[in-house]
């Protein structure tokens, strides 16, 4: 029985290698598990939610983390990471003008349908059961009309629609006053992708990637110096370092704690697309990125330790995780599509009163419900847009293949797969 033991811890350490090869090697094409992790984070947020907006609970992973973060915020983390070696990588790839255009396709069709669907089919119906009928509706001072207005520039600005979600707190229903609060995060995705377009029209994602690195060093040490003092620090939850916030014309506030923790998660993912050529692909590593996440969320000092172990961990999966997992989310997309829908339908099923059922029949229904907005936003909206990524090309680029394998190296390109068929980054688009 010994003998088979050590046999069996042997061939464990064989397989347990130190390196697969470098990340540029093995992350550089379609064979991989974005997808899954994509849907996963994504799906997490809603699982992380239907505490809070069904039962005004402390989301899943508050108390086991110290009020460090919580499962909904960790995905935050997480899709900042991966949006971060996405939308980089496409920045290097495509000029300015087109890399903003894709950005946009991928943004905002998904962002209006989705307003439009809140405002004009979810609140009315909400509101017909709350007040037995439409009068004063439209007519309301926070109106449907005026939400649309607020929110449509990627800003949340105007949080309920005709007092439908303060009529359904003051019953004891619901617990958010906001129809769709995911969408807070959205302003800084597009802050992440513009700082991308200016470190591309500059040359500094090519010719100059140090300039990436100490962007990133300076971020992570805005972080760190606060969170040494803490151990159960709590990000930019705890952080009141700036006392002031910056009013952006159509896009709101933007609070420079929140820019420096996601924009640090960002370029955590920028370095390891920048630099893949020089980072291995270890198990040992990546066994170790989860144990010290883990051990961080218990612990303490998730921000000093947790995050860039948890960036590391991100890519690690997306390229170890096997194969049947690479198929999940490899054609069609959905994360998106759960981010902006998850928060409402959860919201709309409290306001309805679904919550009395129990924790679990509410979840099963959020999961639900979600998924059907999701897959029907992916396909009726998102996925048809993207078909315009191409606009003005001439036929010939558009038919030109692209130059594949030593050539391209050898044009001082980077292998990879098309831009907007899997690096379209879901990225960072869930919030709690």
């Amino acid at each position: 029985m010994g003998d088979i033991i050590i046999r069996h811890i042997r061939s464990s350490a064989r397989r347990l290698r130190w390196t697969h090869g470098s990340v540029a090697e093995r992350f550089s094409g379609r064979d991989n598990s974005l997808g899954v992790l994509r849907l996963s984070l994504a799906m997490a947020v809603v699982v992380s939610h239907a505490s809070v907006l069904g039962f005004g609970d402390k989301e899943f992973g508050h108390y086991f983390s110290h009020g460090q973060t919580d499962l909904g915020k960790l995905a935050v983390y997480g899709f900042f990471v991966l949006s971060g070696i996405l939308v980089t990588r496409s920045g290097k790839r495509l000029p300015l003008g087109r890399f903003m255009w894709h950005r946009a396709l991928r943004l905002l069709p998904g962002l209006w349908v989705c307003l439009a669907v809140t405002a004009l089919v979810v609140a009315p119906f909400l509101y017909w059961r709350q007040q037995h009928g439409l009068d004063g509706f439209l007519g309301h001072a926070a109106g449907p009309l005026d939400y649309l207005r607020a929110n449509w520039a990627v800003a949340l600005q105007q949080r309920d629609i005709s007092g439908v979600m303060a009529t359904a707190r003051d019953a004891g229903l619901a617990h958010s006053p906001s129809f769709d609060a995911a969408l807070w995060s959205l302003r800084y995705e597009v802050l992440c992708y513009a700082g991308v377009a200016l470190l591309a029209v500059t040359g500094a994602l090519t010719r100059a990637r140090r300039v990436v690195v100490l962007i990133a060093a300076v971020l992570g040490w805005l972080v760190v110096r606060q969170a040494m003092d803490f151990s159960y620090w709590a990000g930019f939850d705890d952080s009141s370092y700036y006392k002031s916030v910056v009013l952006v014309p159509a896009m709101g506030r933007f609070d420079p704690d929140v820019v420096v923790h996601l924009g640090f998660a960002f370029a955590l993912g920028a370095l390891i697309e920048l630099y893949r050529e020089r980072i291995p692909v270890s198990d040992v590593l990546g066994v170790a990125s989860a144990l010290v996440l883990l051990a961080s969320l218990r612990f303490g000092y998730l921000y000093t330790v947790g995050l860039p172990a948890f960036a590391y961990l991100l890519v690690w999966l997306a390229i170890r995780l096997p194969a049947p997992f690479r198929r999940i989310g490899a054609r069609h997309d959905y994360s998106y599509g759960i981010y902006i829908y998850g928060f409402v339908v959860q919201q709309a099923l409290a306001v309805l009163g679904l919550a009395r059922y129990g924790f679990w029949a509410y979840l099963a229904m959020s999961v639900a419900g979600t998924l059907i907005a999701a897959v029907l936003s992916w396909h009726l909206v998102e996925r048809p847009a993207m078909r315009f990524k191409d606009l003005g090309r001439s036929r010939r680029a558009r038919n030109t293949p692209a130059v594949q394998g030593p050539a391209r190296q050898a044009a001082g390109q980077q292998t990879g797969p098309d831009d907007d068929k899997v690096l379209v980054d879901s990225g960072s688009r869930n919030a709690t």
